[in-house]
């Protein structure tokens, strides 16, 4: 099974209704219509099983390489300013919370049914997503599931290709990461992807759908083709489509966000699938999709929203996709909703100080942090998000907090800033966030931390919904790191990933990464649950 080498009529590709082999469709010249690119995917198949797929070989040599942070424009507010939405003081609150499971995901010398992990590459671009009997985790190029009851790994440590073995094409030789895992509540289905990027191009988002809630079962796999280098992909689930969202390049050149809608129905039963795009310019980047938590849906025909940070603002997109007739789909203009003035952590590059050493980390602080968080709570919908701020006297003395807003008014040409706040409660650096809400309203948001007394370690912060508005309360330490990252090695993240668990929709699940001992290259990632008391 090998990538299309003459052009097939989607028509007939759509006819097809089981997918014995991979069904192949050019990707050719893309339609445009009223702003919209519509591309079929380029190849599409199905796999019977995942667990009775041989894994695919480790490709590790020895070598070791440091991913490239491939910056977007930062905007930033002009000079400096202080942060008028600083919560400067611990708050002990109502928010208290109960521990759930804690164990080490794939990491330096994870060992699991399929053998031992090696790290060969930094940052581990932490992710996962809880199911309804299994938590899955990717980090950089490697996934394993775990028991979510017991935490035992029951699949994996594997290299992310396995998912793609058969498929033929670069899905299936390239191992490049920049992985996304998500569960699919709506449907029991989980969704996986990672990018391949062979050198000079063509670029390929490769995707795969499981067909059970079984994510060692049987998949549907998918791969979409894109011109320019799609980085950092974002993804949402919504009834509609899975959004994705890129920072498009041509070479080392930011090309503009590109945004993206796949046929998500179709890809549910293994049909042939495309994807409507929307492409921004140049000074738009790092936009995020919103993702749904909870059972409730948002209403009927509504469209995704997404978000990017702006100047002490964040711009607001409205995408409706119409798969019948791609005339009607739509992205509005972006819209500048007003928030309190910000400087970026670090002036959006590095700084974050380590016990230990003068060696400091990245800060992403030129992007808002992965997930945008969704819920519709009947008699208002809710957005939630966060990223890294420099919070301070004077511009020398800053440091990194993590800045968190919820909006609502959605459906209004420019959504209301709910509430915000910079939790910054002492002179700990605090960054590389992920924040989400249980179907109580309260709110939980995961970080790193870090200072130049302090190995990076794993905290969060969480909220009632009944508390003081732009408050956190109860920070609580999933972690405290016994290493710092060392030798010339700054990459850190590039995301941490806070998810809810579709069976109670109130336990939280927060992975990201940390340090067991000085080094480089010896990263290690933690996988914890815990939720709010009083969610039931």
């Amino acid at each position: 099974m090998r990538f299309a080498t003459d052009r097939v009529l989607l028509l007939a590709a759509c006819a097809a209704s089981l997918l014995p082999l991979a069904t192949h469709a050019a990707n050719g010249n893309a339609a445009v219509t009223n702003g919209v690119e519509v591309t079929p995917a380029i190849t599409h198949d199905h796999l019977p099983s995942l667990r009775g797929t041989m894994p695919k070989p480790d490709d590790y040599d020895g070598s070791k390489h440091t991913k490239e942070w491939k910056k977007i424009p930062h905007i930033d507010a002009p000079g400096f300013v202080q942060d008028a939405a600083t919560q400067g003081s611990h708050v002990t609150g109502a928010a208290s919370t109960i521990a759930g499971m804690g164990f080490d995901g794939v990491g330096n010398g994870f060992t699991g049914p399929q053998g031992k992990f090696t790290v060969n590459a930094a940052p581990p671009d932490t992710t996962g997503a809880v199911g309804a009997t299994q938590y899955v985790q990717w980090v950089n190029s490697s996934f394993a599931v775990f028991d979510k009851t017991t935490g035992a790994a029951v699949y994996g440590p594997v290299a992310g290709n396995t998912l793609w073995s058969g498929f033929g094409g670069p899905c299936e030789t390239q191992n490049d990461g920049d992985p996304i895992v998500k569960y699919d509540r709506i449907a029991n289905r989980w969704v996986m992807m990672q990018f391949a990027v062979p050198s000079g191009g063509p670029y390929y988002q490769c995707v795969a759908v499981s067909q059970t809630s079984d994510a060692t079962g049987g998949w549907y796999r998918y791969a979409f083709q894109y011109t320019n280098f799609p980085d950092y992909p974002k993804t949402g689930v919504w009834p509609d489509a899975y959004y994705v969202t890129f920072n498009m390049f041509n070479g080392n050149t930011f090309a503009g966000a590109r945004l993206c809608a796949y046929d998500r129905n179709s890809m549910l039963t293994g049909a042939a699938a495309t994807q409507q795009c929307f492409q921004l310019s140049t000074s738009y980047g790092g936009v995020l999709p919103a993702d749904l938590d909870g059972a409730t849906l948002p209403p009927s025909g509504a469209p995704n929203y997404m978000l990017n940070k702006g100047s002490s603002a964040l711009n607001f997109w409205k995408m409706h996709v119409d798969w019948t007739n791609p005339a009607n789909s739509t992205l509005s203009a972006p819209v500048s909703v007003p928030v309190t003035a910000f400087n970026a952590a670090c002036s959006g590059g590095t700084c974050i100080p380590q016990a230990g050493t003068a060696q400091q980390l990245d800060s992403l602080a030129d992007r808002l942090m992965y997930r945008l968080a969704y819920r519709n709570f009947g008699t208002y919908e809710s957005l939630v998000v966060n990223h890294s701020v420099a919070v301070g006297t004077t511009r020398k003395d800053t440091y990194a907090a993590v800045r968190w807003y919820e909006l609502r008014n959605l459906t209004a040409t420019t959504p209301t800033v709910y509430q915000q706040s910079t939790y910054a409660p002492d002179s700990t650096f605090r960054w590389m966030g992920s924040v989400a809400m249980d179907k109580m309203g309260n709110m939980a948001l995961g970080y790193s931390t870090s200072s130049s007394t302090l190995h990076p370690g794993i905290r969060y912060a969480t909220r009632l919904s009944t508390d003081a508005l732009n408050t956190l309360s109860n920070e609580t330490t999933i972690l405290q790191g016994n290493g710092s990252q060392l030798s010339n090695l700054s990459r850190w993240g590039d995301y941490s990933t806070m998810s809810l668990d579709p069976v109670d929709d109130c336990t939280f699940w927060f992975t990201s990464e940390y340090l067991p001992a000085n080094g480089t290259f010896n990263w290690s990632t933690r996988i914890a649950s815990f939720k709010i008391a009083g969610c039931q």
